[in-house]
């Protein structure tokens, strides 16, 4: 019994995922510590590059990282020295969206913001595709005039206040969990 209480208290603490705010992949960081019982916090980076970058140097931390992240095998590939998947787990994603401002009209949008990995729903749209590094970033860069529609989040899309004109619903998705090669089952 001890031991195992033990266990829980070095348990992983720090979740490095893509952010800002809003993500997807915040969303399932809260999940994965909750779901392991574990008390923890999940940090947020423009890229999962940086935040890796962050799971190297810190104590009782790891990535998580979605399925369809453009990059997820070159993060899995250019560090298995010291770097595994310890965990996975599927999710539905917040409702993707397809938004705008508040008053205007789909036939007024040229250039959609849009996280590479859903791109092709923005080309519904248009074929002026703006990648951002996240979809909490496209309902970002539609609301300050960077681009004329995005492909988001409905949680972004109501935090900016934008309106919905497509609703495409939850997406199950996978999300992986990347841990240094030290730890087992979650913890160092």
């Amino acid at each position: 019994m001890i031991s195992t209480k033990v266990h829980k208290e070095q348990a992983v603490m720090i979740v490095h995922t893509l952010g800002p705010k809003g993500t997807n992949c915040e969303k399932a960081g809260l999940l994965w510590l909750k779901n392991k019982g574990v008390r923890g916090e999940v940090r947020l980076y423009e890229t999962l590059e940086e935040a890796l970058l962050h799971v190297k140097s810190t104590e009782n931390s790891v990535l998580l990282g979605c399925a369809v992240y453009p990059f997820l095998h070159q993060i899995v590939f250019e560090n298995l020295a010291d770097l595994k998947i310890i965990d996975s787990f599927v999710m539905p994603t917040y409702n993707m969206v397809f938004a705008a401002k508040q008053h205007t009209m789909a036939s007024d949008i040229q250039i959609v913001a849009s996280h590479p990995a859903p791109a092709h729903l923005a080309k519904l749209f248009s074929s002026q595709v703006q990648f951002v590094t996240s979809n909490a970033q496209a309902a970002l860069a539609c609301a300050s005039n960077a681009a004329d529609g995005c492909i988001t989040t409905i949680k972004a899309a109501d935090e900016h206040r934008l309106k919905v004109i497509k609703d495409f619903g939850e997406v199950p998705m996978c999300f992986t969990i990347h841990g240094l090669k030290s730890i087992e089952g979650g913890s160092r």
